[in-house]
């Protein structure tokens, strides 16, 4: 290959094909219709990994995320953010913040969410809030469906969502995400949050 053929070649649909051979999942070549994405099969869940765009003025900001629509057991509603300037201002103007009594966590994470105690239920798992404490750059929630110009869910089925800045090639991190994802789906299931069964909706 030339150098400048270097400059611009996008390692990650390579990166992403060798790692669907060693997760056991299935790679999908975008085209006009969608973007590339990663399927990886957990449980009776289909965890995606794909890209996307947020405009910000004239600049398009890159970013990752990985999904799984599950069967929503109590309606519980959440999202894990890391601490940044919005978030500060976001509490000035009286956002929820749930304290879960682990300082570093309290510290590093602004929790909001519909049911405290559930919340709580969800964070005490050690393994994953030291998971989510070692990736950087990583919000993750529960949402209704996929938005205005996505998939709509049917009534009690909703989405975990986990999203990054960057358009993800690093093929350990990417495992580390997946292992992140599996463990919260898996949590929602011991908190009796979520179904351990197959939702009727494909992203």
């Amino acid at each position: 290959m030339s150098l400048l053929k270097k400059w611009f070649h996008d390692s990650r649909p390579d990166i992403w094909k060798q790692l669907s051979h060693e997760l056991g999942g299935e790679y999908t070549k975008g085209t006009w219709k969608g973007g590339e994405r990663l399927e990886v099969r957990h449980g009776e869940w289909i965890l995606t990994l794909d890209t996307f765009v947020i405009p910000a003025g004239k600049v398009m900001i890159p970013m990752s995320r990985m999904r799984a629509p599950f069967v929503n057991a109590d309606g519980l509603r959440m999202k894990l953010s890391r601490e940044h300037v919005f978030t500060k201002v976001g509490k000035w103007l009286g956002m929820q913040d749930i304290q879960i009594g682990v300082p570093e966590f309290d510290k590093t994470f602004l929790i909001r969410s519909n049911d405290e105690r559930k919340v709580r239920e969800f964070l005490a798992n050690e393994k994953l809030r030291a998971l989510l404490l070692a990736e950087k750059d990583a919000d993750l929630s529960v949402e209704d469906d996929e938005g205005w110009f996505g998939t709509k869910f049917p009534e009690n089925t909703d989405e975990l969502r986990m999203a990054w800045h960057g358009h993800e090639k690093n093929p350990a991190r990417i495992e580390r995400l997946f292992e992140l994802f599996a463990e919260a789906l898996d949590q929602m299931c011991r908190i009796g949050s979520a179904y351990e069964r197959r939702p009727d909706v494909k992203l």
